[in-house]
């Protein structure tokens, strides 16, 4: 697992996704909780990035699988800070995208909220929000 200031050099251009990228960072080692959207008790992969976003005003769906229908698609190659990755089949999990190959989502039960890097598991979907 990484640290934030260990894929800080990859800092996005947009402020809104560089500011998004320090408030979910603090996020980090908290809890993760089965149908939880809250950022200190506990939030699954769906609701972390939900809450995350709705603090910029962004309102998204409650699932990974209506996040990423929702959302604008995006290649891979295209992929920006900022950016949700989506796995699974039938879109299981989410993952929001910091730059530099790596991710901050709520992971499991064991590690909770954590930084990996993207491809920990196969993509099967990136989807963007923003301009």
């Amino acid at each position: 697992y990484y640290t934030l200031t260990s894929v800080k050099e990859g800092s996005p251009s947009g402020e809104i996704r560089e500011s998004m990228l320090e408030f979910a960072s603090q996020f980090i080692g908290n809890p993760y909780v089965w149908g939880g959207t809250s950022l200190t008790d506990g939030a699954d992969c769906s609701g972390f990035v939900m809450s995350v976003f709705a603090n910029f005003g962004y309102e998204l769906p409650r699932v990974a699988a209506a996040q990423y229908s929702a959302s604008q698609k995006r290649d891979l190659s295209q992929m920006e800070v900022g950016d949700l990755v989506f796995y699974g089949s039938g879109i299981s999990h989410v993952a929001l995208y910091i730059g530099d190959g790596k991710v901050v989502h709520a992971l499991n039960s064991n590690k909770g909220i954590v930084i990996t890097d993207y491809n920990y598991d196969t993509p099967v979907g990136v989807g963007s929000y923003m301009e």
